[in-house]
């Protein structure tokens, strides 16, 4: 008996048990790596991702739209680079950009200014 394999197809198809991956084989790749492999591929969708984030930023989303800076400074410019043009240190960005970070409004405009030049993007602000 194969577990999660319905009876049904272990009796039609038996070569097909030889095909199924074992539990602890992983089935995909990593969340992150991921984003990281597109948003370095695909400048449309790391201008959009950064867009999303500083709208997540604005909506009250603060961890999900540091989160999305987070996977931008990975795949384009490197917490070492983003350092240096800030002016702030690395293991400070880290803490700023992480799970529980909570920058300071300065410290966010310097950090999405970087990220900003970075994908060629000219922020601006429409009043609605």
């Amino acid at each position: 008996m194969v577990p999660g394999v319905p009876q049904k197809l272990r009796v039609q198809c038996p070569e097909a048990l030889n095909q199924i991956p074992s539990p602890d084989m992983a089935l995909t790749r990593d969340y992150r790596e991921t984003v990281v492999a597109r948003i370095k591929r695909d400048r449309k969708f790391a201008r959009a991702l950064y867009a999303e984030a500083i709208s997540a930023i604005l909506e009250g989303e603060t961890s999900v739209g540091l989160s999305m800076l987070r996977d931008l400074v990975h795949a384009e410019i490197t917490f070492k680079e983003l350092a240096r043009q800030t002016g702030l240190g690395e293991k400070t960005l880290h803490r700023m950009l992480g799970r529980n970070g909570n920058p300071t409004v300065r410290n966010l405009g310097v950090i999405v200014r970087s990220i900003s030049a970075d994908l060629g993007i000219n922020p601006c602000i429409e009043a609605r």
